[in-house]
């Protein structure tokens, strides 16, 4: 196969910014860009969807830093903003059988019935969480930001009661993971955030052992594979950190875009309220059209690779671009920029990536769509003329380039009846 000429690499921004304009420019000159990481380290982005598709399950990527030929060779400093995304030992770093064992031991708590036990749970909680957004608008001119009171607790909420996690940790560790998800801080801010964030999750797994109940970070402490292994004490850690972040971070993002995307189109919400379309179909969209994590770390060729007509050198550090393929004309046509709730599936039945594709497909998939499918109904329901508080150009974006979201939403939740007065 030809390969594209080297055009030169894109400096992504460590503070981050919306990606569509960014990604739709990368695209114009192929579906695999060089980008430039933090530090001046070379790496690659995939970024259209068929080149995201193959790339995603190709059997020569690897995900475990032992290919990440910068690390290997001693260039990656300790403070180096994403190197909790290459290091951590859990699922998303680990490749073959070790993948398929921590998979396995996870895995239990994600079966469709477990998930679907949680929706009395879910729907309480929302409840709760839709009072206090009222309240916090009440007490500040009519106006709360719905991503503080709403989008971030319900998620880690949920993930906080399926670990365990007792709620007076619940502020600092969703601080902590922002910070090491995050690709702006400093490395002694980078080290910090990562050291507190172990050190907190040692103390939660430590009091699980010693006296074990009736959630998942006791289970994953008893548990053993067909062999009879069990987690390390490292892959403990690393499962209940990744767990963390991708089991809040992520659903708070989508929720956050989603609302975000239906007060900017009104009239794709008036289609959801005729029944012209569904909450599930709002959230897919949303994933397709505004993903919640824009380029995620790190997938690592074992061998020179030529993907999309791009060469990818073997060790290259490589980010999946969820965000630009999720409005890659060549897949979802001319209109890819449109936020449309009644866009039909492709043909292939795979209407999007940003949940992942082939063996590292996003385990708490299941439970990010309830979560947001209830959320959305019932915040609707309950706000049905909710609106933004600012103009939407004016929503300050997420920092750094790995998630994909605005800091704040501030909302006006006003029960009905009072949009335009």
């Amino acid at each position: 196969m030809e390969t594209s000429p080297a055009r030169p690499p894109y400096r992504l921004d460590p503070s981050g910014g919306c990606p569509h304009a960014v990604n739709a420019r990368l695209l114009a000159g192929g579906a695999v860009a060089p980008v430039e990481l933090p530090g001046g380290i070379a790496g690659m982005a995939v970024l259209g969807h068929e080149a995201l598709k193959e790339f995603l399950q190709h059997p020569e990527v690897a995900k475990n830093a032992r290919h990440f030929t910068d690390l290997r060779e001693g260039r990656i400093p300790a403070g180096w903003p994403l190197l909790t995304f290459a290091t951590v030992q859990g699922m998303t770093t680990a490749d073959g059988e070790d993948h398929r064992r921590l998979r396995s031991l996870a895995g239990r708590a994600f079966t469709p019935r477990r998930v679907e036990e949680l929706r009395p749970r879910i729907e309480e909680l929302t409840s709760a969480l839709l009072d206090d957004l009222a309240r916090a608008a009440a007490a500040g001119d009519g106006v709360a930001d719905l991503r503080r009171h709403f989008a971030l607790p319900l998620p880690m909420g949920v993930v906080c009661e399926l670990l365990g996690v007792d709620v007076e940790f619940r502020d600092r560790l969703h601080h902590l993971s922002n910070r090491v998800v995050a690709t702006d801080s400093e490395p002694a801010e980078a080290i910090a955030a990562n050291r507190e964030l172990v050190a907190i999750l040692a103390e939660i797994a430590a009091a699980k052992a010693a006296a074990p109940a009736d959630d998942l970070t006791s289970a994953l402490i008893a548990a053993r594979d067909e062999g009879g292994d069990r987690l390390g004490d490292q892959e403990l850690i690393g499962t209940l950190l990744l767990m963390i972040i991708a089991g809040h971070e992520t659903t708070l993002n989508l929720i956050t875009n989603a609302v975000r995307a239906l007060c900017a189109h009104r009239d794709q919400l008036d289609l959801v309220r005729a029944g012209k379309a569904s909450w599930a179909d709002v959230a897919e969209e949303t994933l397709r059209w505004d993903a919640p994590v824009s380029y995620f770390p790190f997938r690592y060729p074992v061998r020179d690779l030529t993907v999309g007509g791009t060469l990818i050198p073997a060790g290259t550090p490589v980010l999946a671009g969820y965000s630009a393929a999720g409005r890659d004309p060549g897949a979802h046509g001319p209109d890819a920029d449109r936020f449309d709730v009644t866009r039909p599936a492709r043909p292939d039945a795979v209407r999007h990536l940003s949940l992942g594709h082939g063996a590292h497909y996003c385990l708490g998939a299941p439970l990010a769509r309830l979560e947001a499918g209830i959320a959305l109904e019932r915040l609707f329901t309950r706000f049905p003329d909710l609106e933004l508080a600012a103009a939407d150009a004016d929503l300050a974006p997420h920092a750094g380039f790995v998630g994909n979201s605005v800091r704040t939403l501030p909302v006006r939740p006003t029960p009905g009846g009072s949009r335009g007065a």
